[in-house]
C-alpha cells in the first residue's frame, strides 16, 4: 500500500534578526513583559526596503528540501503552498514559488489556513499520493508577516509575536506493507470565531476594498487578536483534536515520541504539555528564535527537530497540532519510515 513519506525538509529565514531590546526602541514594551507572555527572544523580519515575498522565503526552504532528497524540480509532481501573507492579492503564492523553481505547467494549491496551514497541507498531500492524483509533492509553509504589523505601541501586543519565515517539506509515496508516513489527520475550523483573530482590510465584502477616507495606518489594516479567547480555546480545543487523531491512528499518546506544535505561545504550548502529562522534552520549542511564523512554524521546528536528532529515526512517531484564525484547529500523526 502506498504510504506519504516525509523524504526531506529545508527551512529559511531572512537575515534580520530582531530583538526583543531593538523592539523596546520604537514601541512601549519590554524583554521581560515579551517573555513572560509568548517566550519570544527574538524573531527574523525582512529587509524593509527591499521586496521579499512569501513565495520568496518559500524557494530558498525549497532548494535545501529539494537538495536533501535528491530531487530536481522537475520531479514534483504538485506544489502546495500554506500561507496567510501572499506575495500578491492573486495569483496565488504557489504559483509564484512554481515559476521561481522553473517549473511552467507543476500544478500548485495554495492553502489559506494561517496557523494550522501546515496540518491542511500535510493532510490534503496524504490524500493525493493515497489516490493517486500525485507522487511527489513539495508542501511549503511561507511567510512575510513584518511588512503587515502595526509597529507603534497600538499594534504592540500583536507586533510582538510574529516572525518571517519558511519552511518546506518533500512527500513522496512509497509502497510499503509497513505502519508508517502519515497515521492520522484531524482537521476542524469555526468560521463563527472568525473575528477573534483576523485582518480586515483590504476588503472585498465592502464596495472599495480600500475604503475611501480611511488612512493607511488605520487599525483595520492590521492583524487583531483576542489573545484570552485564543488561548482558552487552544487548551480546550487541542487535547481534543490529539486524542481524535490518537484514536483514528488506534496509538496511545505513550507512543508519541515527539509533539511538534503550532509555535504561536511557548505558554499554550507548555500548558498542553501539562495538561497531557507529558514531560517537558516530549513538547518541541523554537518560537523564542523565530516568534510565530504561523504556517512556517511547524515544518520549520520539524526541520530543527531533525536536525538535533531529537526525531527521525525509522519507527519514530511524531505528533503534529496547532490552533488559529478561522478559527482553524487539527493534530497529523506522522511515523517514521
Amino acid at each position: 500500500m502506498k504510504k506519504s513519506i516525509i523524504k526531506s525538509t529545508g527551512m529559511f529565514v531572512p537575515p534580520n534578526i530582531i530583538t526583543n531590546h531593538d523592539l523596546e526602541k520604537i514601541i512601549d514594551t519590554s524583554d521581560e513583559w515579551i517573555q513572560q507572555r509568548t517566550g519570544i527572544e527574538q524573531r527574523y523580519w525582512i529587509d524593509q526596503d527591499g521586496a521579499t515575498g512569501a513565495s520568496d522565503l518559500g524557494f530558498e526552504a525549497s532548494k535545501i528540501a529539494l537538495k536533501a532528497a535528491d530531487w530536481t524540480a522537475q520531479d514534483i509532481d504538485f506544489i502546495i503552498f500554506a500561507t496567510l501573507s501572499p506575495d500578491i492579492m492573486f495569483p496565488g503564492s504557489g504559483c509564484l514559488l512554481q515559476a521561481k523553481l522553473g517549473l511552467d505547467s507543476t500544478p500548485a494549491l495554495d492553502i489559506r489556513q494561517q496557523c494550522t496551514g501546515f496540518l491542511y497541507g500535510l493532510a490534503t498531500a496524504d490524500a493525493y499520493i493515497k489516490s493517486g492524483l500525485a507522487n511527489k509533492i513539495l508542501l511549503v509553509g511561507g511567510e512575510v508577516h513584518s511588512s503587515g504589523l502595526d509597529k507603534t505601541t497600538r499594534g504592540r501586543d500583536i507586533t510582538v509575536i510574529f516572525g518571517d519565515g519558511a519552511g518546506a517539506v518533500c512527500i513522496e509515496g512509497v509502497e510499503t506493507d509497513e505502519q508508517a508516513g502519515v497515521l492520522s489527520s484531524a482537521l476542524h475550523a469555526d468560521g463563527n470565531l472568525a473575528e477573534a483573530l483576523m485582518t480586515e482590510l483590504p476588503a472585498s465584502r465592502l464596495p472599495l476594498r480600500v475604503p475611501e477616507g480611511v488612512p493607511t495606518d488605520d487599525a483595520r489594516y492590521y492583524p487583531v487578536m483576542d489573545g484570552p479567547l485564543i488561548f482558552k480555546k487552544a487548551l480546550r480545543m487541542l487535547p481534543k483534536v490529539i486524542n481524535e487523531s490518537l484514536e483514528k491512528a488506534h496509538i496511545s499518546l505513550d507512543e508519541i515520541d515527539l509533539i511538534i506544535p503550532h509555535q504561536a505561545n511557548i505558554r499554550i504550548n507548555q500548558a498542553l504539555g501539562q495538561f497531557l502529562k507529558l514531560d517537558d522534552n516530549k513538547v518541541f520549542h523554537n518560537i523564542q528564535k523565530y516568534g510565530n511564523t504561523t504556517a512556517a512554524s511547524i515544518p520549520m521546528a520539524l526541520h530543527e527537530a531533525m536536525e538535533q536528532n531529537r526525531i527521525g529515526a525509522s519507527g519514530d512517531v511524531v505528533l503534529f497540532t496547532g490552533l488559529g484564525a478561522g478559527l482553524t484547529w487539527g493534530s497529523v500523526i506522522y511515523k517514521f519510515l
